[in-house]
């Protein structure tokens, strides 16, 4: 890893309320070399040169999802410095509740499962950074770090 260049992603956590629970939107990675076959929040994906972290959700959301939002549909919820043996990483999470279409699999390549999960029985095998994540969103904590 080059000196002053450390990644930024945007994970998008899509939430919706079903019979008074929140759910939320999973998707279960496939080939893509981080977390293959873990469940991971409905999408994520690297911020490129010059583009605004909601300009990335929104991007991202039409790519993987085939859903259509703005910039302003999605909320911050919190920061997370991710350092793995393979990996350091700027994660900015942010929450989507409003959106346009249904929710697909669009990359198939990289997704073999979408699903609705209720907020208080989530898949064993989501990912742990996530799982960190979804503990800040629930406690109003807008940073922490992940080391493994």
């Amino acid at each position: 890893m080059s000196r002053f260049k450390v990644p930024v992603a945007v994970v998008v956590m899509i939430t919706r309320t079903c019979g008074g629970k929140r759910q939320l939107l999973l998707q279960r990675r496939s080939n893509t070399g981080f977390g293959d076959g873990k469940w991971d929040f409905a999408c994520s994906g690297h911020v490129e040169e010059g583009e605004r972290l909601r300009e990335t959700c929104v991007r991202e959301c039409r790519e993987e999802l085939g859903i259509s939002s703005k910039p302003d549909d999605f909320t911050f919820f919190t920061l997370i410095y991710k350092r793995d043996p393979g990996a350091t990483y700027v994660n900015a999470y942010f929450c989507l509740t409003v959106y346009s279409g249904t929710p697909s699999v669009c990359e198939e390549s990289k997704c073999s499962a979408l699903g609705w999960f209720d907020e208080s029985a989530l898949p064993h095998d989501l990912l742990d950074d996530r799982r960190l994540a979804l503990d800040c969103f629930l406690k109003n904590e807008y940073f922490a770090e992940y080391f493994v």
